[in-house]
C-alpha cells in the first residue's frame, strides 16, 4: 500500500513539477501595448517617470535576444511605474509648497 501511494505522490509532483516552468500569463505582446497605454495615460497627465520608457527600450532588446521572461518581467514593471506616475499625479495635483 506504501508503495502505491508513494509512486502516486512521485507522479503527481513530477506532473506539476513540468507544469512550473509553462507560462501561463499575458503574452508579450500584450503586455507591450499594456505598457504603452499607461504610458500613454501618464503622459497626458505630464507625469511619466524617467525611467518607464527606458525599461520598455530594455525588454525590446531582451524580446529581441529571445529573452522573453526577461522582456515581460521589464514590462511588468514599466506597467507598474506607470500606474504608479498615473497615482502620483492624482496625489500631488494640489501640491504647494511647505514653508
Amino acid at each position: 500500500m506504501k508503495k502505491i501511494i508513494l509512486t502516486a505522490m512521485s507522479v503527481a509532483f513530477i506532473s506539476l513539477a513540468g507544469c512550473a516552468g509553462t507560462d501561463s500569463g499575458p503574452s508579450y505582446k500584450e503586455l507591450l501595448a499594456q505598457a504603452k497605454t499607461e504610458m500613454a495615460k501618464a503622459k497626458k497627465v505630464d507625469h511619466l517617470w524617467r525611467d518607464t520608457g527606458k525599461l520598455v527600450k530594455k525588454a525590446k532588446a531582451a524580446r529581441a535576444d529571445s529573452n522573453t521572461p526577461k522582456a515581460k518581467k521589464l514590462l511588468k514593471k514599466a506597467i507598474t511605474q506607470a500606474k504608479l506616475a498615473q497615482v502620483q499625479a492624482k496625489d500631488q495635483a494640489g501640491a504647494k509648497p511647505a514653508y
